[in-house]
């Protein structure tokens, strides 16, 4: 795409025409074009377009804004699925709450960016047998609790690859929707925060006057916001970026090195406290997951830092982080490893092991990489590559975990 830009530079019709085919590609490219040629007036025309920062929040096109009113309507229906039928509330929440909000996003994106036809109805299906498949899996089982674990994060690797479209093979797309995820996160907190406040703030006044609504607004309410908060939040990300482009890579700044110190002074502690992961399964399991919010730290830090092209620094933090969570995920390894060879194989131990192995091969792929980046800023982009390349490996994980383990094991 950068080659095309600047062969294009004296062609405004061919500039416009790359732009429209792929915007986000487009505007990754000029910002590196920018910083050779911004003394070319068309360039600098590009820049302002581009970078523009809106002062007023963007409610995108009136059919855009009636699918999201739509979508959060109908996600706070669906979570109130167990109120207005026989089906358990446990048994509803514990298989289903994935699909309260995936599909009505995976179906945001495919709509949005025109998604091929045959794309959609490959998407459609894969949501509706993976829904019945979980509600006929029998209860009690290990198998059954690790399947509920891994399809949200299945149905995330569909809506991933819905959000790519129609170039899976672009690292790019993959790097993007990373960062589309770290800034939903982002602007879905801040709307739950805000809910909160005005939840403490209702109930107070009500209280005030004897009105009692605590159970109405609880039960109504707040789980209808619940629900919608991540659709409306993904749809502020995608209409108006620049509410939290800049916040990122400060939230990525300033937790990089608390993670770092953290988790170096938590190793210290179990250390110097005598734990021993080989044999206390309660402490192997927090180990497990310690490292999984680690390392999902490392990956959108690592988005939002390759975006600031002097981000040395940065890249350094993560290049410690990284060096001592492959520390604790070698750890982990070796637990799982000596509670199989003790006990045998299990769905649990092999679920957990699978996942430390790839957890293990993509952070020795990322600490190279980003060694290779703090020497040259350039390779960067091995970094970012490992990255996408290795989202769909987790995909697959995931089905594996969530729709073989249960005949592996024969439901146990």
């Amino acid at each position: 795409m950068k080659e095309e830009i600047i062969s294009n530079l004296d062609n405004p019709k061919q500039l416009e025409k790359l732009y429209r085919e792929d915007m986000r590609s487009f505007k990754r490219a000029f910002d590196s074009v920018y910083r050779d040629f911004k003394d070319i007036q068309i360039v600098q025309v590009w820049n302002e377009r581009l970078n523009f920062e809106h002062e007023e929040i963007s409610w995108g096109n009136k059919y855009e804004l009636l699918f999201i009113i739509v979508a959060s309507c109908l996600a706070g229906l669906l979570a109130k699925i167990p109120d207005f039928t026989p089906i358990d509330e446990f048994f509803f929440y514990s298989r289903n709450t994935a699909f309260i909000v995936f599909p009505l996003i995976i179906a945001y994106f495919a709509w949005r960016q025109k998604n091929q036809s045959k794309s959609i109805v490959i998407t459609s299906v894969i949501l509706l047998l993976s829904c019945l498949y979980i509600n006929f899996l029998p209860e009690k089982s290990d198998t059954l609790i690790l399947a509920c674990i891994h399809l949200p994060l299945f149905l995330w690797t569909v809506l991933g690859f819905t959000f790519v479209g129609n170039t899976p093979k672009d690292y790019r797309r993959w790097i993007d929707f990373l960062k589309s995820n770290g800034d939903c996160i982002v602007i879905t907190t801040i709307i739950l925060i805000a809910g909160i406040i005005l939840t403490l703030i209702s109930l107070g006044l009500f209280a005030l006057i004897d009105v009692k609504i605590e159970e109405f607004y609880l039960r109504y309410i707040v789980v209808w916001g619940v629900a919608a908060s991540p659709i409306v939040g993904t749809y502020l990300v995608q209409t108006n970026p620049q509410l939290v482009n800049k916040v990122s890579p400060v939230i990525a700044k300033v937790f990089t090195p608390l993670v770092l110190v953290t988790l170096i002074a938590y190793l210290v502690a179990v250390i110097g406290m005598g734990k021993d992961p080989y044999h206390d399964r309660e402490f192997l399991l927090v180990f497990n997951i310690l490292l999984i919010v680690v390392m999902a730290i490392i990956l959108f830090s690592i988005v939002a830092t390759s975006k600031n092209p002097g981000a040395n620094v940065g890249l350094f933090l993560l290049l410690s982080l990284s060096i001592v969570t492959v520390i604790v995920n070698g750890t982990a390894l070796s637990a799982i490893l000596y509670r199989t060879s003790e006990w045998g194989i299990s769905p649990n131990r092999l679920a957990v092991l699978g996942s430390n192995i790839l957890i293990l091969s993509n952070l020795l792929v990322l600490t190279y990489g980003l060694f290779k980046a703090i020497r040259n800023r350039n390779q960067i982009e091995f970094v970012e590559k490992s990255i996408a390349y290795f989202l769909p490996i987790y995909g697959l994980w995931t089905i594996f975990v969530t729709f073989i383990f249960p005949l592996l094991f024969g439901f146990q």
